[in-house]
This record gives structure tokens, C-alpha cells and sequence, in this order.
């Protein structure tokens, strides 16, 4: 029979505000929804007043315009507007959205402002609908990001809370966008949440089911790039690797290339707020004549995917929205990365395909594209789950897998930030995206407590216990006092006297002039390691009894730092001890 000592030790904690901080999640997954709503109608309708001069929320490309040379005003135009928004409104509106978002959660206590969530939305619609080569995934993560701090910080939480709730209103928002729940979740997991636990992981799948459920009422239902691809054969894992590395170095140089253009852009003598349009006129050079670079670039991706580009047109696209996409982001406009690592990636499987064996031609340009994306993001799951939410190919689930786990052992290897950590890290934040479970989380204090405890007796006399135990022969620093029940009233230490200097009073006089003297301070045998270090820390203890329970205050031991080195000296054999344990 298992003994009851461990009755209180759980798989996960148990914490009932969980429950409160899903419910906030559905009206965050609603508003995520709408939001995206709202974001793609608005580009679209500046879409049709940049390009078509005509009030109007169709859904019309770019590359139909007959504007001529004067095309390459628009992107100009765009960016001008927008960073004098951004120069007036809100800086933080620049940038794709991504690492924004991870600064406000890790350095700004989740906490984002209501001029962000409409100038956001506003200006990447400006930019998007004027020609620029972006996507509406990184402004709705930020402008959902916003929603669900927003709605957070009318209730009262933790800023942990507030992070979840910003994560599932980011995530909430993409789902909307995508129609990727799945690959939501999973970006959040890689690169939003900097943890895996029920308190923040719950609330984040309810938003984006939610997101997912009610997409239909305001957007098209299904995937957006419908394909099926035959199943492949043994030939395709060679050519899965070649697909991962290439994908893989492409996204390093893409990362590259762009924090090298915004350096150049920081050497200009021009207020960054003339960047954009700076920016806007390569766009513009370059919209001229590849007219299908410009925008979102969807109806593209959707070619290159179904193999109707021939492969000069391929590569021209391809590199026109590199060098366009590049200069554009560096110049500190508004527009998201996925969408155009799509099409980049896209390119790059229609480039291999002739030379790739062992699977369908439509299968390089879907795995190439996932490579690119897990390369960028240093996300390889948000990858593969989000190339295959948007066109269930269920057969292409493989090598997906594959490619996008090479690609991102490939920038792991040979890049020191990503491009969603680079710019954070430029501002003096350094962010480390492995994590584990705490050595501390695992053990409870019970394990690594010290049982046999030296107490002092509350009935003695104050001279005795200055003489007995804070002596010459002076062995702990501070003692526990307990009374005749052991039952614990408090901890003293040498400073504990203070003015009571006379000797004959028991030590029982202390407490009843220090009436608050140990209160709370005390550990639990079923608390984590964790939990005891952190009220350590926080009062500057070095030492905290252990009681059996709150009600009795019974002494049962003492936990020390020294004690709380226990567990992290394990991890550290577990990490670095290096044995082996079979003979050949």
C-alpha cells in the first residue's frame, strides 16, 4: 500500500483561479477572432484605395493595378503615413509584432496599451494595402496580444495571468487569421509562454478553439491552401535533409541580411521616423516590375504550392520578395513574416523540386516553406503543424517533420538569436529559449530538509540562552523556540534581543513584544523546493523551520540554502557527469 506520506504530491498544480482565467480566455478568443476580422477588411479596403482608388472591402490583388510607373509612389506613400503614426501614435506599432510581444511579456509585465491595439491594425493595414510585402499574421498577433492584456488588466491578476491571457489573445488571433489552432497553441508553447503548465497552457487551447469555432461566422472556413500529395517513398528522407539544410541556411541568411539592413538604416542621417518611406521606394522599384511581390501575396502562395509558376517566374518572385520583404522590415515599418517566408520558402521548393527525389513536386515548395518558417522562428513544431493546418496534406505530415527539424538544427547550430529575439537582445534583453523543469520543482521539502533539529526551549531564561547558544560554542547562526508541545513560536537569532537585556526574563518575553516574530514564515514538508527558496529570498532568510501543518505548528525540521543545493547539485550531475555503463 502506498504510504500517505505522498498523498499531497501531484502531477501538476492545482490552482482553482484556472477556471477564472479560462473563462476570461473565451471572450479573449471572440475578440481575437473579430479582431482579425477587422484587420484583414482593412486591408483590403486600403488595398482597393491605394491600388484602385475605390472605397471598397473586396478582395483584389496588387498585380491587377494599370497604375504603371506610378506604382512605385504607393509603397512610399504607405510608409510615410505610417511613421508619422508610429512618430505621434506609438513606436511600438514598428517591427513584425512577434518580438514586441515577447518584450511586453518577459520585460513588461504583460501589460500593453489600448494605442496599440487600434494603431497596430490601422497601420499595418496601411502598409499591407499600399504594396508592402508583409503578411496580417505578426500585426495580429500583437493587435490580439493587446486585446487580451487589455481585458486582463480589468480584472485583478498576477502578471503571469496577464501573460496568458496575451498569449491567447495572440494565438486567438493568428487561428482566426489561418485557420491554425493547433500551430497556434504549439507558437505560443515554442516562443510565446517561456513555460509549459496547465495555468497558462488551459487558457491559451480554450482561446483558440474559440478563435477556431467562430471563424466561420466572419471569415472563410477551411484550409487556405487545400492540397493532397501522394505518399512518399524511402528516396524522399535524402531529399528531405537537402530541403532542411537549404531551408535552414536560407532562413539564417534571411535573419541575417535583415539586421544588417536596419543597421544601415540607423546610420542614416534622418529621423527613423522617414525610414519606411525610404524603405517603401525599393518596394516600390520592386513591386514595378514583379508586380506579384506586393502585398500579402497569398493568391501566390497558392501557385507555388500547386506548381502553376515556371520556374524562371518562380525565382524572380522569389528573389524580388526577399530583397523587397528585407528592406521593407529593416526600414521599422508595420507588417508580419510568416506570409512572406511562405512565399520565400515556397520559391525555394519550386527551385529544388526538378532536383529533389523521391516525392511529388508539389510536396518541395510546402516542406521548403515549413524549413524556411522553423528556421526563422526557432520553432520547428509551429512549423510543420501550421504547413499542414493550412492545407491538410495529411501524407506530407513526414516530411515536414523532418525538413523543419533539420532547418532548425541548422540555425541552432550556426545562429546565436533568431530573428524574433535579435532585436530584443539589441536593446540590451538578453532572452535564453530552453527550458526545463525546475531541479527545485521536482523535490519537495520533505526530501531535502534537515529532520534531526536543535530547538531552543521557550521556558528557558534569556541569559541562559544567550550563553548556551549564542556563546563561544555559537553552532547555527539562528535557533528555532518551541514550546513544551514543540509546537513552534518563532525564530531568534543574536540581533532577536535587542534592548531586552535583562537575563532573568524567559525567553517566552521575546515573543510577546515581537508578536509578528516568525509569522508565516515558516515551510510545509508538501511545498516545492521552489516555493521554500522563493519566501527565502524574499524575507532574506537563511533558514525556515518546517512545521507539519499550519493548524499545530508542530517542528518537524529545518530547511536551509545549503539544503535547497541539493536538488540543483543532481541536475548538474545529470547534465555534465559523463559515464559508461555497459562494456562493449
Amino acid at each position: 500500500m502506498a504510504s500517505h506520506a505522498h498523498l499531497h504530491k501531484r502531477d501538476f498544480a492545482a490552482d482553482t483561479r484556472l477556471l477564472r482565467t479560462s473563462l476570461i480566455a473565451i471572450a479573449i478568443g471572440g475578440c481575437g477572432t473579430l479582431a482579425a476580422f477587422v484587420l484583414l477588411n482593412l486591408i483590403r479596403l486600403f488595398t482597393n484605395l491605394f491600388f484602385y482608388q475605390s472605397f471598397s472591402f473586396a478582395t483584389r490583388s496588387p498585380a491587377a493595378h494599370h497604375l504603371g510607373a506610378w506604382v512605385i509612389l504607393l509603397p512610399v506613400l504607405g510608409g510615410l503615413i505610417v511613421g508619422l503614426i508610429a512618430r505621434f501614435g506609438s513606436e511600438k506599432i514598428r517591427g513584425h509584432g512577434i518580438p514586441e510581444a515577447i518584450e511586453a511579456i518577459l520585460f513588461g509585465k504583460s501589460k500593453m496599451s489600448a494605442k496599440v491595439a487600434v494603431l497596430k491594425p490601422l497601420s499595418s493595414g496601411i502598409v499591407i494595402g499600399s504594396g508592402g510585402p508583409f503578411g496580417a499574421e505578426g500585426p495580429i498577433i500583437m493587435t490580439g496580444g493587446a486585446i487580451g492584456s487589455l481585458i486582463a488588466q480589468l480584472f485583478h491578476l498576477t502578471a503571469a495571468e496577464r501573460k496568458t491571457l496575451l498569449v491567447a489573445g495572440a494565438t486567438a488571433g493568428m487561428t482566426a487569421v489561418f485557420g491554425t489552432p493547433v500551430a497556434a497553441v504549439l507558437l505560443a508553447i515554442e516562443l510565446l509562454l517561456f513555460e509549459l503548465r496547465p495555468r497558462s497552457l488551459l487558457p491559451v487551447i480554450v482561446a483558440c478553439a474559440v478563435a477556431g469555432f467562430t471563424r466561420p461566422l466572419l471569415l472563410e472556413a477551411g484550409p487556405l491552401f487545400p492540397l493532397q500529395t501522394p505518399e512518399i517513398g524511402i528516396a524522399a528522407l535524402f531529399s528531405c535533409a537537402i530541403a532542411g539544410i537549404l531551408g535552414g541556411a536560407l532562413s539564417a541568411f534571411m535573419s541575417t541580411a535583415l539586421y544588417w539592413v536596419e543597421d544601415m538604416f540607423g546610420k542614416l542621417p534622418v529621423h527613423w521616423m522617414w525610414w519606411p518611406a525610404l524603405g517603401g521606394i525599393v518596394v516600390g522599384i520592386g513591386g514595378y516590375f514583379e508586380p506579384r511581390a506586393l502585398g500579402v501575396g497569398y493568391d501566390v502562395i497558392g501557385d507555388l504550392l500547386n506548381n502553376h509558376l515556371a520556374l524562371q517566374i518562380a525565382l524572380s518572385l522569389l528573389l524580388v520578395k526577399a530583397v523587397i520583404w528585407v528592406i521593407a522590415l529593416g526600414s521599422g515599418t508595420s507588417g508580419g513574416v510568416l506570409a512572406p517566408l511562405l512565399i520565400i520558402g515556397a520559391g525555394l521548393g519550386t527551385v529544388l523540386a526538378p532536383w529533389l527525389p523521391g516525392g511529388d513536386a508539389h510536396l518541395w515548395p510546402l516542406v521548403c516553406m515549413a524549413a524556411v518558417l522553423a528556421g526563422v522562428l526557432g520553432a520547428p513544431l509551429t512549423a510543420a503543424v501550421f504547413a499542414f493546418g493550412l492545407t491538410h496534406d495529411v501524407n506530407a505530415l513526414l516530411p515536414l517533420l523532418l525538413t523543419t527539424g533539420v532547418a532548425y538544427g541548422f540555425t541552432v547550430l550556426t545562429m546565436r538569436r533568431s530573428i524574433m529575439t535579435e532585436k530584443i537582445s539589441r536593446r540590451g534583453l538578453h532572452i535564453y529559449r530552453e527550458y526545463g523543469v525546475d531541479p527545485l520543482e521536482r523535490q519537495h521539502v520533505e526530501e531535502v530538509m534537515t529532520h534531526a533539529v536543535e530547538a531552543i526551549p521557550a521556558n528557558l531564561s534569556i541569559a541562559a540562552v544567550l550563553e548556551r547558544y549564542f556563546g563561544a560554542q555559537q553552532v547555527h547562526r539562528c535557533y528555532p523556540v518551541v514550546d513544551a508541545e514543540q509546537r513552534l513560536l518563532g525564530m531568534v537569532d543574536r540581533s532577536s534581543f535587542g534592548p531586552l537585556t535583562d537575563g532573568a526574563n524567559p525567553l517566552t518575553t521575546l515573543f510577546s513584544h515581537h508578536q509578528d516574530q516568525g509569522a508565516g514564515l515558516v515551510a510545509l514538508p508538501s511545498e516545492t523546493c521552489r516555493l521554500a527558496a522563493a519566501r527565502m529570498a524574499t524575507h532574506h532568510l537563511e533558514r525556515l523551520p518546517v512545521v507539519s501543518d499550519l493548524h499545530t505548528l508542530r517542528l518537524i525540521g529545518i530547511v536551509s540554502r545549503s539544503d535547497l543545493i541539493k536538488p540543483s547539485r543532481l541536475f548538474f550531475d545529470e547534465e555534465q557527469k559523463r559515464e559508461r555503463l555497459l562494456n562493449a
